[in-house]
């Protein structure tokens, strides 16, 4: 299957935890400072927008950096997290209804030598396991909020043919969002299996 970016219809479907499921598999690009990077997405988490009391929305709240989350879906989120790591979601649904997904893990596929020198280390498979570190490999921050991932020449993300079965994927609670209460709980990351796909 030739690759080819992911289309605006893809993101401005209403239903979050679906895209962020279907977004399992997917080949996240950038093109930083004249440099290809590219990995495939093995962990998601959905953020359900205004009733979801671990989003950045949650209430409806609208602030400068939450104002990117209520655009049309189809366009990047990045926030700084605890002042040191910036953090990639996916802006979803249409305009005004701010859900969003964020990427918690990639596969390194592309650029592997130029991302060892982003993080002054050798590139291994568990390499861009965790949020921070997939905008690490990839030479995107905070900065980039707003990116176009469907015309941008930044970041975008593309399918490349791989087909993930509901039976190599996890489904668990999200990580980290203990102030949201029963929310907490919600069943809304997803996660490939590494020993049943082998990428």
């Amino acid at each position: 299957m030739k690759h080819k970016v992911i289309p605006e219809s893809f993101y401005t479907r209403p239903e979050v935890l679906t895209i962020a499921r279907e977004l399992l598999g997917k080949t996240l690009v950038s093109y930083s400072n004249g440099q290809l990077t590219s990995g495939i997405i093995i962990e998601t988490e959905a953020y359900n927008g205004i009733v979801d009391k671990a989003s950045h929305a949650y209430g409806d709240r609208r602030t400068k950096r939450t104002e990117t989350m209520y655009k049309s879906g189809g366009i990047a989120y990045i926030y700084l997290c605890y002042g040191i790591h910036s953090l990639f979601n996916v802006v979803t649904n249409i305009a005004e209804i701010p859900h969003a997904v964020l990427i918690r893990g990639i596969y390194p596929k592309t650029g592997q030598t130029v991302m060892s020198s982003r993080i002054g280390r050798e590139v291994n498979n568990k390499a861009g396991v965790g949020p921070g570190r997939v905008t690490r490999l990839l030479g995107l921050t905070y900065a980039d909020d707003g990116e176009d991932l469907i015309h941008g020449k930044k970041v975008w993300i593309e399918e490349n043919g791989l087909i993930i079965p509901d039976s190599a994927i996890n489904v668990t609670p999200r990580i980290g969002v203990a102030y949201a209460a029963e929310d907490s709980f919600l069943p809304y990351r997803f996660q490939i299996d590494a020993k049943v796909i082998r990428l």
